[in-house]
């Protein structure tokens, strides 16, 4: 596996460009246990009895980026994808090789309008969640965007090594 797909973030820069760094570096390493494999095999579910799968994972973080830049945070009408009453975990129980591609397409097309969102309002900027009281920061979402996606790369880097063998940092 190549590391293509990210880039380290800076070590001094002012918050913002810290922050987003880190984010962007997350989100690389996402893209890079994906590097190389077929829509069989990010859907293949490794980690018995998990239905996690890489792609799954993919989905998952779609509808993450999703719920908190697009809803929350700009108040869009942006329902889920996979999430549905009837499959409340369908970003990993509906995943087809078929469809992975554009699982992949749509996922870059989510986390492009998220940086644009997020851009739009400075860190000390402050949203209400759906269904919440409790105000949040720009600056408490971007913390908790990088821990989301630093637990589930652990998870993805255990399910790439149970593929095919392939490890990394």
């Amino acid at each position: 596996m190549t590391t293509e797909f990210r880039t380290d973030p800076p070590t001094v820069a002012d918050e913002r460009v810290l922050l987003q760094g880190f984010l962007d570096y997350h989100r690389g390493t996402l893209l890079w246990k994906l590097s190389g494999l077929t829509g069989a095999d990010l859907v293949r579910r490794t980690v018995e009895p998990s239905s996690m799968s890489l792609i799954g994972l993919v989905r998952h973080l779609s509808e993450v980026e999703k719920y908190w830049f697009h809803r929350a945070l700009a108040g869009h009408d942006s329902p889920e994808k996979y999430w549905t009453d009837e499959h409340p975990d369908g970003d990993f129980d509906l995943v087809t090789p078929e469809q992975a591609e554009q699982d992949l397409e749509d996922y870059h097309a989510i986390v492009k309008l998220s940086d644009a969102l997020a851009a739009q309002h400075s860190l000390d900027a402050t949203f209400i969640r759906p269904r919440y009281d409790e105000p949040y920061s720009v600056r408490w979402l971007y913390l908790h965007m990088i821990e989301e996606y630093a637990r589930h790369n652990g998870h993805a880097d255990l399910l790439r090594e149970r593929l095919d063998g392939s490890t990394g940092e």
